[in-house]
């Protein structure tokens, strides 16, 4: 069975947002595989472990996703291949083109990714890709069984359980609760410095940049208002009405 793994590299959950000119800065900023993509990444090891198989883990991003990658393959990933090339660096729409032309490039079983990045949240990437491959998508999994050519999975649904079956080759994408994610070993560590990792262009895919330019363009960026301190009406009731009135009137202008 091969596996194909969405990865991305995203901002440390627990990192500061700094914004710059309207950029969000990365200077001195600790980078880590995307949380939901770890999901994708277990679940991928878990599957090879059980059943036999080859997990490649693919990435479209700059050379310091390289890193996200090394730990991926510290796990228990076979492959890795990262498209290094800022002319495909864009949003959901050129991403799911690009990813379909790497995997493309190989016949894969099953296809798993997170079911969003943190730094966006679009979510879109994944079903995206499926549309792009022709091939089924279930998204946000929180359990997964792989047996004779199917997957049985099970998905949260407004406080109750979807149980769907599909048969490969198909593209999930994995929601908190699927498993526990683990920790690269040292000797995990090790073998994984040892390991190439690809690096491929938008030539080396043959894509046209022009017929796969990004749909949206972020005009701005700007960090929410800092929350104000409370106010706290005292008094009798008729006139902590009265008062809640005239501020809802007159300051906060809701009214």
């Amino acid at each position: 069975m091969k596996i194909l793994v969405l990865l991305k590299q995203t901002f440390d959950t627990e990192e500061e947002i700094v914004l710059t000119n309207g950029q969000v800065s990365e200077n001195g900023v600790k980078f880590v595989i995307n949380p939901y993509d770890e999901y994708a990444v277990e679940e991928a090891i878990s599957i090879k472990e059980k059943y036999g198989g080859e997990v490649t883990v693919v990435t479209v991003g700059p050379s310091r996703a390289e890193a996200a990658l090394r730990t991926a393959l510290g796990v228990g990933a076979d492959k890795a291949i990262i498209v290094e090339d800022e002319s495909v660096f864009g949003d959901e729409y050129m991403i799911s083109k690009v990813l379909a032309s790497v995997a493309k490039r190989d016949t894969y079983d099953l296809i798993i990714g997170g079911y969003m990045a943190v730094d966006d949240g679009a979510a879109q990437v994944g079903p995206r890709l499926a549309e792009e491959l022709g091939i089924t998508h279930i998204s946000t999994i929180t359990r997964l069984e792989v047996e004779n050519g199917l997957v049985r999975v099970e998905k949260d649904m407004e406080g109750d359980t979807e149980i769907i079956e599909a048969a490969m080759p198909v593209l999930l994408t994995a929601q908190q609760g699927l498993n526990e994610p683990r920790y690269p070993s040292l000797p995990g560590i090790l073998k994984a410095k040892k390991k190439t990792i690809e690096r491929i262009t938008a030539a080396d895919l043959g894509l046209n940049i022009e017929e796969i330019l990004s749909k949206t363009e972020i005009l701005d960026q700007y960090l929410p208002p800092q929350k104000v301190a409370g106010k706290v009406l005292v008094g009798e009731l008729p006139n902590q009405i009265s008062e809640l009135v005239d501020i809802l009137r007159n300051e906060a202008k809701v009214v």
